[in-house]
C-alpha cells in the first residue's frame, strides 16, 4: 500500500548496525541506571528506519524521555510507540500512554523512519530521564527518576517478547477466529494495522494491531459513534441493522502524521474520520455527498491522496490537499459480463504501476493496473473458486481483504473466508510478484492452511490476547466492546464493574440500548459473567445472549418482587431486520442471593447445525444446564456473526440496574 514507510525502500546487502551504549553516574540515593540498544533495521537513499530498545537497570520508572544527538544531520519523519521532538540534532522521545511505566529490569521499545544524507552514525550516548546510560546500574542523589508528567497507563503492556524468533516455522490459517470482514490493512513501520466493518456496532471500524501478521490485538476504532445524520443508529425513530459501516478504507499518510478512514454510509454519502494514533481521538471532519462504495484509499508517492470505490462500474476519486472533499471523479473500469458484479476495492502503487484490487463475491479476487489513477486499467485473476484453508470443513473461497508489503520486500494478502455462524474470519497467504501481477502462493491447489512463518523482526512486545478475563477497572470500555447501535451514555458506567441502568422500556431485545457485545472466538469458546442483580426493578430482564437475527439468551427475569433465572430462545428478526419474535421462556429456576454467573458456550464452526448451551450458577463453581441447546442460524445474510451480548432492559419502567463484575471468554 502507497505510503507505508519503508515499502520498496530496503537496500540489497545493507546490513543492520546494532549498538548498545552508556556510562556511569554516581550518587547516594536511589539507584539509575540503564542500556540503550539502537538498532538500523533498514537503509534507502535518503532514508532510514531503526528501533531502539529502552532496558531500566535501576529503580523503577513510571514515565520517561530518551534523548540523544545524531552526528550527521539525520532527521526523523515517523516514529511509532511514543512521541518526540527535535532541535537540530537534538531529540528527545517521550512514551505513550501504555508504555510509560518500567520496573527495574523492565524494557520499552519504539521504532521510527528517518531522513538522512550520505552517512548515518549510529548515536554514541542516550539518557533516560536525564541520566546517561552506561549498562549498569549505579546509586544517584536525589529522588527516583521520573519524567515530566505523563498520562497514567490504565494498565500494564504485555510481556517483551522472548524466546527463539520467529516463534515457529510456520503459522495456520485462519490466523484469528474471530469475526473481522471487508479487511482493508496497512504497516507503518514495523506495525501492522487491521481495519474491518462492523455495521450497526458502535463504536464502530474496529482497528487491529500486529507486530508480525499473524498475532493480532484490538488497538481502537475509527468511529467513535455513529453520527451519521440519522437517530436510527440510536435505536430511536427506526433502527440500523446492517446497515451503518461496511466496507471501507483506511490508510496512513506520512507527511501529516494521521491515519485517515472514509467509508460510505446507506449508498448515498461518506465520511472521513482521522486521528494523530490509532488509539484516538478520532474525530468526524467531512461529509462527501458522494458514496465512495467499498472504497480504498491510496495515497501516492507526491502525497496526492485517491480513493478507488464502486460496484462493477468502478471509479477513482481525487481527494482535496487535506483529504476531506473531491477534487475529481472519473470511472474507470467496467466488468465484463465473464467477470460480472465486482466490488471490494483497495488502492496500492507499486514500480510506478497503480493496482485496484477487487472481489468477486464470495468466490473470486481480481487485480487491475495502470500507470496511472484514472487508467487505462487492465484486469488479470488473481484467485476464483480456490478451496479455503480450513481442514475438515468445506469452508469458503477467501476474497475481500487487503494487501501488505513487510519490512524485507515480501508482500501478502489477508482476506476472510465465509465461516457461519462464526461469520467472516482472517487468513493469511504471501503473494509473489510476476512480470509486475500479484500471484497468489498456493499449496496443493488450495490456500494453505499454514505457510512460512513472515520473516519480520521480532516484536517489541507481546500483543494482548484476543480472549480472557475483564474487571472492567478504570474508566472507559477496552476496545473489544461494541455496543448493538449508539448507546445511551448517561445510563452505563465501568470502574471496577461495569453498570448497566436499564435505557429502554421495551419486551423487544432487537429493540433494546445497551446491549454490549463481543465476538465470539471459534471454533469454539465459553463466555461467562458474573451479575450483580440486587438493584433490578419489577419488569426487568438481564443476562447474557447468544445475539443474532435468530437469538436466544440467558439471564435474570425480575417480576412481582420474585426473581427467577431463565432460558429464553425465539428472538427472531426478518429479512427487513424487523422484529417477528421476542422469545419463549424454555426453563427456569428461582435464585435469591443478588449474585448469579451466567454461561454460554458457543460451537462457531462453519456450517449447519452448530449449538449454543446455556447455564448458570450461584456460587461461581458449580454450573447447572438450563434449557436445551440452542441451534444458530448459519445463512450469511445478516452478515455479522453471532456475538455475546450482555443485556439490561425495562418491560414496565426505567430506574432498575445491574452490575457485570466480570466477565470471561475462555476456549477449550
Amino acid at each position: 500500500m502507497s505510503r507505508t514507510p519503508g515499502k520498496s525502500m530496503l537496500a540489497a546487502g545493507v546490513a543492520a548496525a546494532l549498538v548498545m551504549v552508556g556510562m556511569t553516574v554516581t550518587g547516594a540515593s536511589a539507584a539509575a541506571g540503564c542500556r540503550v540498544t539502537y538498532t538500523i533495521s533498514s537503509q534507502w537513499p535518503g532514508g532510514f528506519g531503526a528501533n531502539v530498545t529502552i532496558d531500566n537497570l535501576g529503580d523503577p520508572v513510571n514515565g520517561w524521555q530518551l534523548t540523544w544527538s545524531f552526528g550527521a544531520g539525520q532527521t526523523i519523519t515517523q516514529l511509532w510507540n511514543g512521541s518526540f521532538t527535535q532541535s537540530g540534532p537534538n531529540v528527545t522521545v517521550t512514551n505513550t500512554d501504555w508504555n510509560g511505566s518500567l520496573p527495574t529490569n523492565g524494557s520499552a521499545s519504539f521504532g521510527f523512519n528517518g531522513s538522512s544524507t550520505s552517512s548515518n552514525p549510529v548515536p554514541t550516548s542516550f539518557a533516560l530521564n536525564g541520566t546517561t546510560c552506561t549498562g549498569a546500574a549505579t546509586p544517584t542523589s536525589g529522588p527516583p527518576t521520573s519524567a515530566p508528567p505523563t498520562s497514567t497507563p490504565t494498565s500494564s503492556p504485555p510481556p517483551t517478547t522472548s524466546g527463539p524468533w520467529p516463534p515457529s516455522s510456520t503459522f495456520s490459517n485462519p490466523v484469528l477466529w474471530q469475526d473481522f470482514a471487508d479487511i482493508d490493512i496497512i504497516r507503518v513501520g514495523d506495525v501492522y494495522y487491521y481495519s474491518a466493518s462492523t455495521m450497526h456496532y458502535s463504536p464502530g471500524a474496529p482497528i487491529l494491531r500486529s507486530y508480525d501478521l499473524v498475532n493480532w490485538e484490538f488497538a481502537g476504532h475509527s468511529v467513535p459513534s455513529l453520527d451519521f445524520d440519522s437517530s436510527a443508529y440510536n435505536l430511536s425513530g427506526g433502527r440500523a441493522y446492517v446497515k451503518g459501516i461496511w466496507a471501507s478504507a483506511f490508510n496512513y499518510r506520512q507527511s501529516n502524521r494521521t491515519f485517515y478512514w472514509i467509508g460510505c454510509t446507506e449508498f448515498n454519502r461518506t465520511y472521513v474520520y482521522t486521528a494523530g494514533t490509532v488509539e484516538g481521538p478520532w474525530t468526524k471532519r467531512s461529509r462527501i455527498n458522494n458514496c465512495y462504495y467499498d472504497a480504498g484509499l491510496l495515497i501516492d508517492d507526491n502525497d496526492t491522496m485517491y480513493v478507488a470505490y464502486g460496484s462493477t462500474n468502478i471509479s477513482v476519486a481525487q481527494l482535496s490537499a487535506d483529504g476531506l472533499s473531491q477534487v475529481r471523479a472519473q470511472q474507470v473500469w467496467t466488468s465484463p459480463s465473464n467477470i460480472g458484479y465486482i466490488e471490494g476495492a483497495r488502492f496500492y502503487k507499486r514500480n510506478g504501476y497503480y493496482y485496484i484490487w477487487l472481489t468477486k463475491p464470495a468466490n473470486g479476487q481480481y487485480v487491475l493496473r495502470s500507470r496511472s489513477p484514472f487508467g487505462p486499467y487492465e484486469v488479470r485473476e488473481v484467485l476464483l473458486n480456490l478451496p479455503g484453508p480450513i481442514q475438515g470443513e468445506p469452508g469458503s473461497v477467501p476474497h475481500q481483504g487487503g494487501m501488505v508489503q513487510t519490512q524485507n520486500g515480501q508482500w501478502y494478502y489477508l482476506a476472510f473466508i465465509d465461516a457461519y455462524p462464526g461469520g467472516r474470519i482472517p487468513t493469511l497467504a504471501p503473494v509473489n510478484w510476476v512480470g509486475d501481477w500479484p500471484v497468489l502462493q498456493t499449496v496443493n491447489g488450495r490456500w494453505g492452511a499454514t505457510y512460512p512463518y513472515p520473516a519480520v523482526p521480532r516484536p517489541p512486545r507481546q500483543v494482548k490476547p484476543m480472549t480472557g478475563t475483564d474487571t472492567f477497572a478504570g474508566t472507559a470500555l477496552a476496545p473489544q466492546y461494541e455496543w448493538n447501535h449508539n448507546p445511551d451514555n448517561t445510563r452505563w458506567s465501568v470502574n471496577n464493574g461495569l453498570r448497566l441502568q436499564t435505557a429502554t422500556v421495551t419486551n423487544d431485545l432487537y429493540q433494546a440500548r445497551n446491549t454490549l457485545t463481543h465476538r465470539i472466538q471459534g471454533p469454539s469458546s465459553t463466555a461467562t459473567i458474573e451479575l450483580n442483580y440486587s438493584g433490578m426493578a419489577n419488569g426487568d430482564r438481564a443476562g447474557l445472549a447468544m445475539l443474532r437475527d435468530s437469538s436466544a439468551w440467558i439471564g435474570i427475569r425480575r417480576d412481582n418482587n420474585t426473581t427467577r433465572v431463565v432460558m429464553t430462545n425465539g428472538l427472531t428478526m426478518n429479512s427487513s431486520w424487523q422484529t417477528t419474535g421476542t422469545g419463549t421462556e424454555q426453563a427456569s429456576a428461582a435464585v435469591s442471593g443478588g449474585r448469579i454467573w451466567l454461561r454460554v458456550n458457543a460451537d462457531v464452526r462453519p456450517g449447519a447445525g452448530r449449538q449454543a448451551r446455556f447455564s448458570y450458577s450461584t456460587d461461581g463453581s458449580n454450573f447447572i444446564s438450563l434449557g436445551p441447546a440452542f441451534t444458530l442460524n448459519h445463512a450469511w445474510q445478516f452478515f455479522m456473526a453471532y456475538r455475546y451480548g450482555i443485556f439490561n432492559y425495562a418491560t414496565q419502567a426505567l430506574g432498575g440496574s445491574v452490575t457485570v463484575n466480570r466477565f470471561d471468554v475462555t476456549t477449550p
